[in-house]
């Protein structure tokens, strides 16, 4: 039960019946709750009294504070005595989402609220909810001391640290401090934790964001890791400030020697919990952490008292997510796509525990993450979601069946840490080219489940608009799309040459079709160009050899343009052929072209027209000159005349070719085994071009239909 509603229980607040208004009881003041420092001050109150046991009529909300001519307002003072004279905890309450400067602006106000108090205060209590700083104040030596906690009511002396394994479990003694068990929070709450110490990173310019971002998944990982650590009952966790004593001639000198040293026995736990993690992972980060003692600490008072390990998978799970999100759509939008998309992919497709899953630019994770939760809510209609079977399930899944591929360094360690954060599946999650053959990725990689033939889903968005060089990429003469064939239609059989480049798009939808298992499933977001040029049909007959194409569904225009993109897209699904179906269709198709040239004299049409065009231009028939040929030969009438000529003679040989091209399409749609496509367009997917919801999702109606169509048709067809 939360504090609130402990507090209701026992008497301590009331709100009024649409919870617009607080009433503090035992002082009948009533405030408006919907100020977010007033919600926080609850929360406090109900704390001292219900958790650190101090007698309700010994605290005080609303303490009037003299500042010279001026009155002040301490947000609650505890007092020693029944008659409140004796002043003892000062305590200013901030909105949780409070930044780093404001929050340190607060210190400072709390630290002259309790020097201006008439009677000494000893204890001072800075709190957003989601960071707290502790001080013990000395108002004749003019000094504060920062503390891990608050004594709790009858405890004169607390330890230097405050959070503790089972610590929930542990009777108090009268007199003695109780320690604290890590929290579970909310979804809400653990975003803005996340949010605010990144935030606090980056706020004062000492760090980019993306540095800053960097820097929070290294301490996140050694707060997981912390949590992991097998510890006895009643050791404190490293992951926290832990108070070290400090010396110096003045009580201003101890206090500054204090702090420097307890941050630098902080940076050395951190340091280490982040080794003994790269030990057993060693691809989740290769550098070290690259902040100061003092930024560091920034970051552990956010998260030092939470309970990341129990809390709520999915809460946890969307909060790094929501937090992910909001940053990949401003720095690296490219690596992003809109969860609307990758749910309906995902949930189109009949993935289960046993299918090995691939992205090969899986960017943040979305891709990999939401076939995880397919699994996991797989594992939950066949057994109890508490029971060891239920974990099992799907974490074997995320251990053994998930691959992923990023090239990006620092977007490959955020998808690693969101697979971290949702319980594993990092493992497979791998830094290098996507592009890479498979025995390149499994040298880099020391994985060698990277193999081409092997997945049963290859679910992607691979970047667009971006060319492959060969200048730059060797590897890219090893593709078919590397390449460029003679048509069926040439006759003069130049053979093979390597393109200078290929579009990424291209390349990757040949590089799936290499790694999909016979019958596997390729589920791709591409730029309609792939659809619909001309000059990409190549491209296009290559898929109908290789793939049954399932379905192509069209995304609206602004499916990308709040991540920075805003080429027309589509999402293609595709089942890899057999080997044996493949050359079939091609033997089909070679056959049907050899039938329409001889059909149709293409060869000897094709020759008449060359014969023609060399009479022609040998002797200038239909020129205007007078006098020599061969004198006509050399005058730039002449060339100009032949070039004219050569057009026309071009121009009737391409409408030969265009002729029996449109006639071997029309034919090869009688000659190929016919199947059914499921087309469909979505014009509106839950969100618009500025990312907003438009509360209609037309994509969840095609994908329930298209599933369906998957089910009953396609995955029965032999392939």
């Amino acid at each position: 039960m939360d504090l609130i509603k402990q507090g209701i229980e026992k008497g301590l607040i009331s709100f009024d019946d649409d919870k617009k208004y607080i009433t503090y009881l035992h002082q009948n003041k009533r405030r408006n709750y919907e100020k977010p420092e007033e919600k926080v001050q609850a929360e406090t109150y109900c704390a001292l009294i219900l958790e650190y046991g101090y007698p309700k009529h010994r605290v005080q909300c609303f303490v009037t504070v003299p500042m010279g001519v001026d009155r002040k307002e301490a947000d609650i003072v505890v007092y020693n005595d029944d008659a409140c004279q004796e002043p003892h905890i000062l305590v200013e309450c901030k909105k949780e989402d409070i930044s780093e400067p404001e929050f340190k602006e607060a210190i400072n106000q709390a630290y002259s609220y309790a020097f201006a108090m008439a009677r000494d205060i000893k204890w001072v209590w800075v709190t957003s909810k989601i960071k707290n700083t502790f001080f013990q104040v000395d108002k004749n030596k003019q000094s504060r001391e920062i503390e891990t906690d608050i004594p709790a009511y009858g405890v004169d002396r607390i330890a230097p640290y405050k959070f503790v394994k089972g610590a929930d479990t542990q009777v108090r003694k009268q007199g003695q401090q109780k320690f604290s068990e890590l929290q579970i929070v909310s979804e809400d709450e653990l975003t803005r934790r996340f949010k605010q110490a990144h935030n606090a990173l980056w706020g004062g310019g000492q760090l980019n964001p993306s540095e800053a971002f960097d820097e929070l998944d290294k301490l996140i990982f050694c707060k997981i890791w912390d949590e992991r650590k097998p510890r006895k009952i009643d050791t404190p966790y490293d992951f926290q400030i832990i108070k070290e004593q400090g010396v110096g001639k003045t009580p201003q000198e101890v206090e500054a020697d204090a702090l420097k040293k307890t941050n630098a026995k902080l940076f050395e736990r951190i340091t280490e919990l982040y080794e003994e993690g790269r030990k057993k992972d060693p691809e989740v980060f290769r550098d070290n952490i690259r902040l100061t003692p003092e930024r560091a600490r920034t970051i552990v008072e956010y998260l030092q008292d939470i309970n990341l390990n129990k809390t709520d998978l999915d809460s946890k799970g969307r909060a790094f997510e929501t937090f992910m999100d909001s940053f990949f759509r401003g720095s690296f939008g490219q690596y992003f796509t809109p969860r609307p998309i990758v749910k309906f992919i995902v949930d189109v497709l009949p993935i289960t525990h046993d299918s090995l899953v691939l992205d090969t630019s899986c960017g943040s994770g979305g891709f990999l993450l939401h076939a995880l939760e397919k699994v996991r809510q797989e594992a939950s209609e066949f057994y109890e979601p508490t029971s060891t079977e239920h974990w099992k399930h799907w974490h074997e899944f995320a251990e053994k069946k998930l691959y992923g591929i990023e090239i990006n360094e620092q977007i490959s360690r955020a998808a690693k840490m969101n697979m971290i954060i949702h319980d594993d599946g990092h493992t497979n999650v791998i830094t290098a080219d996507g592009l890479l053959t498979d025995t390149r990725l499994q040298a880099i990689s020391k994985n060698l489940g990277f193999q081409y033939g092997r997945f049963d889903f290859i679910i992607t968005n691979p970047p667009f608009g971006s060319a492959v060089k060969l200048t730059e990429q060797a590897y890219l003469q090893t593709y078919s799309f590397g390449q460029k064939d003679t048509t069926w239609l040439d006759l003069k059989n130049s053979g093979v040459k390597n393109r200078d480049t290929q579009s990424t798009e291209v390349l990757f939808i040949e590089q799936c079709h290499q790694f999909l298992t016979e019958g596997g499933y390729l589920a791709i977001v591409i730029p309609d160009g792939v659809l619909t040029n001309s000059s990409l049909q190549y491209v296009r007959d290559q898929i109908e050899d290789w793939y049954r194409i399932v379905a192509v569904v069209s995304l609206p225009q602004t499916a990308f343009t709040h991540t920075g993109a805003g080429v027309k897209s589509s999402v293609l699904f595709l089942r890899k052929n057999s080997a044996k179906t493949t050359e079939k269709l091609q033997t089909l198709k070679r056959q049907l072209q050899d039938a329409i040239k001889r059909e149709n004299r293409y060869q000897v049409e094709s020759a008449s027209i060359e014969k023609t065009k060399k009479h022609v231009l040998d002797n200038a028939i239909g020129a205007e000159f007078s006098g020599d040929l061969k004198e006509f030969k050399k005058t730039e009438q002449y060339k100009q005349w032949k070039s004219e000529k050569t057009a026309e003679f071009t121009e009737q040989l391409n409408e030969l070719k265009e002729r029996l091209e449109e006639m071997y399409m029309q034919r090869k749609q009688g000659a190929l085994p016919d199947y059914s496509i499921f087309m469909a367009i979505a014009e509106d997917i839950g969100y618009d071009a500025t990312n907003k919801p438009t509360g209609t999702n037309e994509l969840e109606v095609i994908g329930a239909e298209l599933a369906r169509f998957i089910r009953e048709e396609v995955s029965h067809e032999s392939i």
